[in-house]
């Protein structure tokens, strides 16, 4: 480990950035190769800073490992010294997967050896300037100056830079003089209009859409359907249940349809019969529909069987797909051998595919594969596979299934899908998304990629989750302690303070890992205005009133809301016997302390008394288990110095105080958590108290019904609560305990 962080700073990488590539394994192999390779030319010494940054943004990007010693190579033997040869290196390597590569093509389009002299940039920058010379002259310094660096970074694509701007900048000074006070003054800034992709379905104009000669027409025909209405869809797998990163996904794919008068999908990608099960399917529309979206349709990818297998036989004729023999572990990673039925006759795969179909090949004996190369420098993704498995909707009517890069672009077509909104981690399919629309002649939606959610002290992978389960260190899929969606529902989390969190959050492209303390402090908003107010003693103290007689009862009003006494109250009772949080009492006075004590009073919260000790009752350990107390009206005592709550003829209740499942921020991470994340467990991330008492108002609760228990948190009704005793989950502490920030 010390070795690889002081080869990683050799090349001029800061301590922290190598501690960060080091966590990720496939960089810090492949730029460990890289640096090896060149300290076997140039010596321990001889890697510079500026070798050792191209090196790194190689090893960062590099899509095809099998090309990371010829590209290794050509940095060592300063062939590629910019980063814009760079950017055209990495580019040639995945446009041409195949061996060999033509060294003469690469150096080309490289520009290997083309050396730009001052004299040809200043050359180049006065045509420029000269071209504008007018325009220059009339807006002067409010001139968009990045046009002139653009204009003659094109007539000179491999000069530096930061020498053609240099260049720029003396020769508009030369025009123009200095700046002068007007120059100075911000131009006035005009209101963007709003991008027409979003408006017109104009596809095209998104950047790396692929226009064909049919494009037009195909957006056309598909504008004539829609009239231009913006259609999105939420895609999810039935296999699992949603979780947090999920509602950002549907927030946002829900919210700009309708930020834009548009309609949004409910489609389930059910092309895995082994993994779907009945329950996902409902779970996923009930955390759909309680986020507060209605779906303009439910619709499913298995809708389209039929249709999907029609295209794939289109896609054989046109000669873009084929049947493949070699096995799935034949398959994998990116450096799999090219298929050696690659080339095998259009008719032949015709007759292959139709006896997959009727089932006359065994699971694995045989995939469809279609003719193109994946972003990522995969070769021939598969796109139909063999499952003996019963569909949930289609029985056994078929035995071969779409995959996901086959069938995702294609039900978007299907179902005139404008914005196919993904995360980050599907821009490496975007290339092949718009191939296999071409390919088939049907229309092509646009792909947007954002940034996924994640947040700190949680795992949310289904195979994660499951083992959770399966070792009982949590109870279900909806344990409070998780971060699904219905365990947050669960826990009493509401659905407008899920959806203010995705929004505050944003959309970006980069990706966000968000502290949990953030989505809190948006439950705290939503609840402090709706939950109403309860009395609830956790760990309770009996106290008796020795001057009220043993058989008084009266009725206390308490607001629901104190900060808005006109939103409703109810009635606790109060009577000679009560009790109040162990906590709230002190029998040796502590500087500070303003709760009760022997020689200090306190306040009973809404009940206008104050009471002051008499008497502290212990057991025989000499634990206080009663004290008596005198109690007076308010009006007639001097003010104490605090005022707690209490209850009176109380329900006992069962609450569950949760706290974070994870004592790391990444148990992921093994850097963090070298044992795994199952060894990262919180051994106090669930405390039970089966005798709290609560007053009686929260007595016709329902299932998650929301309370604020006074001075103690906010709560939530359990589903396991009975007739008999409620059961309540604390939502959220009243406020952040700093130690989690």
């Amino acid at each position: 480990m010390a070795d690889t962080l002081t080869l990683f700073t050799s090349i001029g990488l800061s301590e922290q950035k190598a501690k960060e590539t080091m966590k990720n394994e496939a960089l810090s192999s492949a730029l460990k190769e890289a640096v090896t390779q060149a300290q076997r030319v140039h010596g321990a010494s001889g890697v510079d800073k500026a070798m050792g940054t191209l090196l790194y943004n190689m090893a960062s990007r590099l899509k095809d490992a099998k090309r990371l010693a010829f590209l290794a190579d050509s940095i060592v033997q300063r062939k590629i010294c910019t980063e814009l040869q760079l950017a055209a290196a990495l580019d040639f390597v995945k446009s041409h997967p195949q061996d060999p590569i033509n060294q003469k093509e690469f150096e080309e389009a490289c520009g290997v050896g083309v050396v730009i002299t001052p004299e040809q940039i200043e050359d180049a920058v006065e045509s420029v300037i000269k071209k504008h010379k007018e325009q220059l002259l009339k807006e002067r310094y409010h001139f968009n100056m990045g046009l002139l660096m653009g204009e003659a970074r094109s007539a000179l694509k491999w000069a530096d830079g930061k020498v053609i701007k240099n260049e720029v900048d003396m020769q508009v000074l030369h025009l123009l003089g200095p700046k002068t006070e007007a120059d100075l003054e911000k131009k006035p800034k005009v209101k963007a209009k709003k991008e027409e992709v979003a408006v017109n379905g104009e596809n095209f104009k998104t950047e790396g859409y692929v226009v064909t000669p049919n494009t037009m027409s195909l957006l056309k025909k598909h504008l004539d359907l829609t009239g231009g209405q913006i259609r999105t869809r939420f895609p999810p797998e039935p296999n699992g249940i949603l979780h947090i990163g999920h509602a950002k996904a549907i927030n946002f794919n829900f919210g700009y349809a309708k930020a834009n008068n548009g309609i949004c999908f409910l489609r389930y990608d059910d092309t895995n019969p082994e993994k779907e099960e009945e329950k996902y399917f409902t779970a996923i529309k009930d955390m759909v529909e309680w986020l507060g979206y209605k779906p303009y349709a439910v619709t499913h990818a298995s809708d389209n069987f039929q249709q999907l297998y029609d295209l794939a036989v289109d896609l054989i004729r046109r000669g873009h797909a084929y049947v493949c023999h070699q096995r799935g572990e034949e398959l994998k990673g990116h450096n799999a051998p090219p298929s050696p039925w690659r080339d095998r006759p259009i008719e032949e795969s015709l007759v292959l595919f139709e006896r997959m179909k009727k089932g006359l090949f065994a699971e694995g004996e045989a995939t469809l594969r279609m003719k193109m190369v994946m972003e990522d420098g995969k070769m021939d993704p598969v796109a139909y596979r063999i499952k003996y498995t019963p569909h949930h909707r289609t029985g056994d009517e078929w035995c071969i299934y779409p995959t996901y890069d086959y069938t995702h672009c294609l039900c978007d077509s299907i179902e005139n899908i404008t914005h196919s909104l993904c995360t980050k981690e599907f821009q490496a399919r975007r290339s092949s998304y718009y191939w296999l629309c071409n390919a088939l002649d049907v229309y092509c939606p646009v792909q947007w990629e954002y940034g996924r959610l994640n947040l700190t002290y949680t795992v949310v992978s289904k195979r994660k989750i499951i083992k959770l389960v399966e070792t009982g260190v949590v109870r279900d899929w909806d344990d409070p302690r998780l971060f699904t969606l219905t365990a947050l529902r669960r826990r009493g989390f509401p659905p407008e303070a899920i959806n203010n969190f995705c929004a505050r959050v944003g959309v970006t492209v980069s990706q966000t890992t968000t502290e949990p303390h953030l989505l809190e402090s948006c439950v705290r908003d939503v609840l402090n205005d709706t939950a109403p107010r309860a009395m609830a003693v956790l760990e309770p103290l009996k106290v008796t009133i020795t001057n009220l007689p043993e058989d008084s009862q009266s009725d206390v009003r308490v607001p629901d809301f104190p900060a808005n006494e006109a939103k409703g109250s109810h009635m606790v009772p109060f009577t000679c016997t009560i009790f109040i949080e162990q906590s709230d009492f002190r029998e040796v006075m502590e500087k500070g302390y303003k709760r009760l004590t022997p020689e200090q009073p306190v306040g009973l919260r809404h009940a206008g008394y104050v009471i002051s000790v008499q008497k502290v009752i212990k057991d025989a350990q000499g634990n206080v288990v009663e004290l008596e107390v005198n109690c007076c009206r308010s009006e007639t005592a001097e003010k104490p110095k605090a005022f707690i709550h209490w209850v009176s003829k109380p329900l006992t209740c069962e609450v569950r105080l949760y706290e974070r499942l994870f004592l790391h921020k990444h148990p992921e991470d093994p850097s963090e958590v070298p044992n795994g994340f199952l060894s990262d467990i919180n051994p106090n991330s669930l405390q039970v108290i089966s005798s709290a008492l609560v007053d009686t108002s929260v007595k016709g609760a329902k299932v998650f019904d929301k309370f604020q228990f006074e001075r103690v948190g906010y709560f939530s009704l359990d589903p396991d609560s009975t007739a008999d005793k409620l059961i309540f989950n604390r939502t959220v502490t009243l406020k952040e305990d700093p130690g989690k920030i």
